[in-house]
């Protein structure tokens, strides 16, 4: 039945194009079936692209052969067909095509096609793992299809921006050394070099560096990036980054140009005007006010510390985590009173999540303050608690005592699932701000060492490099994130220039000058020739778009993407290769004991 193009079927529009002005005009239409309607003497068949659906129709005016054709189409058959756009007797206005119809004269099926196992409808509630096998019925799916073209839509402002500001788009490879900072790479084994390997890119970091050693001072790229990590809601194991690196500027710079791009592409993909410059807040402010280094500012719920009030106090608790060099902070929950035991006890096993041992609190309701421990603090105690607090009618404290790393991580977690609990986080308001400052090193207990915080090549502030050896855990970067509702949007830094401040930086991390030589010796040779001073920043396009869009799954913007196991449904990648193939690179497979 299937039957081919020729030369004369010329496309004259996409389906979702048509309107009024088109009425009288000779159409040739080509796409798949939404679906189609047998009313007897009628037929209506709802044809689908990538635009949208337009409305084809056969009647008694229609040629048999051509009407008896229209009867064998099933849905998602392919078809190419000609006619007269026409106003349709029966209006829709629920789709931009609604007032017109194409009395079909010529039909062709291009191809037929089997039942598939689930509906192409917007927004289907057909389980992930049964769509995700069948990716490519999936992204027939009109919302998921405009996600895609929404992604290439911010690709190409970020690249128009970019190059009028003087950015030059640059390629770096993908197949590098491996580095022994940051995630598992993945390694590719090399045929020629038996027993080596390649590393694919986790960033260009280096390669961008040694672009502003080269001279081109404003580079940027749309990269392919990839990490060998476990995977949550909002990674992939491969993914995408907008790339810049800017010699002889400072941070502000870096913030300047980062901004612009944001004001476009808000502007021409929302329409909302952001009011510049952006907020700035340091890391420590962050923490102590949110708990997290990417503070969502859509609602309150500000963490109070409450350790002074309750310093020398009888609860053991409190106590025992104030003197274990911990504090004792809380939220106030404005309305929360109304949350029942139960609901509170659910927020309690949340924050045992993030390593806390119980979640304390107080009531203010009715005129009258409950506890879940005030009978362990004097009465003084608890009034400078309730205080502190500034806890009114109706109000809910939620309170969590241990080491400040468990304290901010838990209390910073819960503002946030309360907030969404009691419905205070709006999903069309943007809340924009930097967070600036960061430890250049976080300690690992672990390990026993210090690792850096972004990457060993982060410029550390003038009056903290004393201390790069002797005290590492003190000592700020200068390095900045782009926080967009919650979520670390990007992130950059000023670069390490000099020679002997890098030596010094992985010295700090443990690295002998043998070892840093080895690994990073093409970079330490680089900066004899003359470095200049530089910075940049990377934003993940594929959160960007998904904040963007308002979308909670970082896949629903990625074409195919990997699930938990990260692994593809649709290909069953990854697979064993070929024992031939194995080898040749020298490549022996070991059994894994506990499988």
């Amino acid at each position: 039945m299937s039957q081919l193009l020729t030369n004369q079927d010329k496309r004259t529009k996409y389906c979702g194009e048509f309107r009024a002005d088109d009425i009288g005009t000779q159409a040739c239409v080509m796409g798949w079936v939404q679906k189609a309607r047998d009313l007897g003497g009628l037929i209506f068949i709802d044809l689908r692209d990538r635009t949208g659906i337009v409305q084809l129709a056969f009647d008694d005016q229609t040629a048999r052969d051509v009407f008896d054709l229209a009867f064998s189409v099933r849905s998602e058959y392919v078809l190419c067909a000609k006619g007269i756009v026409r106003e349709r007797a029966s209006v829709n206005d629920t789709i931009p095509t609604g007032r017109v119809e194409i009395a079909v004269e010529e039909l062709k099926v291009l191809s037929t096609a089997q039942t598939p196992p689930f509906e192409i409808v917007e927004n289907s509630n057909v389980r992930p793992e049964l769509r995700l096998k069948h990716r490519y019925l999936d992204l027939r799916r009109p919302d998921l299809q405009q996600h895609i073209i929404d992604r290439a839509k911010i690709a190409r402002i970020a690249r128009e921006y970019y190059a009028d500001q003087g950015f030059v788009e640059i390629e770096t490879p993908n197949l590098i050394a491996p580095t022994p900072e940051g995630a598992r790479d993945y390694l590719v084994p090399s045929r020629v070099h038996h027993g080596s390997f390649y590393a694919l890119p986790q960033s260009p970091q280096l390669y961008k560096q040694l672009l502003m050693l080269s001279g081109f001072d404003r580079y940027i790229q749309i990269a392919r990036c990839f990490r060998d990590e476990d995977l949550r809601a909002d990674r992939q194991p491969e993914f995408t980054q907008i790339d810049l690196e800017m010699s002889f500027v400072t941070q502000d710079d870096v913030i300047s140009v980062t901004e612009g791009f944001l004001k476009k592409v808000f502007k021409e993909f929302k329409g909302i005007d952001l009011a510049l410059p952006l907020p700035r807040m340091t890391y420590e402010e962050a923490m102590n006010r949110f708990g997290s280094d990417k503070p969502d500012l859509r609602f309150g719920f500000e963490l109070v510390d409450l350790s002074a009030v309750l310093a020398g106090c009888g609860f053991k608790v409190f106590a025992g985590a104030m003197e274990n060099g911990g504090s004792v902070r809380g939220i106030n929950i404005k309305g929360g009173a109304k949350f029942s035991r139960k609901e509170i006890d659910s927020l309690t096993e949340f924050v045992k999540s993030y390593k806390a041992k119980g979640l304390a609190w107080y009531k203010n309701n009715n005129g009258e303050i409950s506890s879940s421990y005030a009978k362990f603090l004097t009465e003084e105690e608890n009034a400078a608690v309730v205080a502190t607090l500034a806890m009114e009618e109706g109000d809910l404290a939620l309170i969590v005592a241990d080491k400040n790393s468990v304290v901010f991580d838990s209390l910073g977690a819960l503002r946030c699932e309360v907030a969404k609990r009691m419905g205070l986080v709006n999903p069309n308001e943007y809340k924009l701000l930097w967070v600036t400052e960061f430890p250049l090193f976080e300690y690992s207990e672990e390990d026993g060492r210090y690792y850096a915080k972004h990457h060993p090549f982060t410029m550390p502030f003038a009056e903290d490099i004393d201390y790069l050896e002797s005290d590492p855990g003190r000592v700020r970067s200068i390095a900045y994130d782009i926080v967009i509702n919650g979520t670390e949007a990007g992130g950059g830094s000023i670069r390490i220039h000099s020679p002997e401040i890098q030596n010094k930086m992985f010295r700090a991390l443990g690295f002998s000058d043998e070892e840093a030589n080895e690994k990073f010796g093409f970079l330490l040779e680089a900066f004899k020739y003359g470095t200049p001073p530089h910075g940049g920043l990377a934003f993940g396009l594929d959160r960007l778009v998904t904040l963007l869009l308002g979308l909670e799954d970082i896949r629903d913007v990625i074409a195919f993407p990997k699930v938990q196991n990260a692994s593809e449904l649709m290909t069953k990648c990854p697979t064993p290769a070929d024992p031939k193939a194995l080898a040749e690179l020298g490549i022996a497979v070991v059994a894994d004991e506990n499988e």
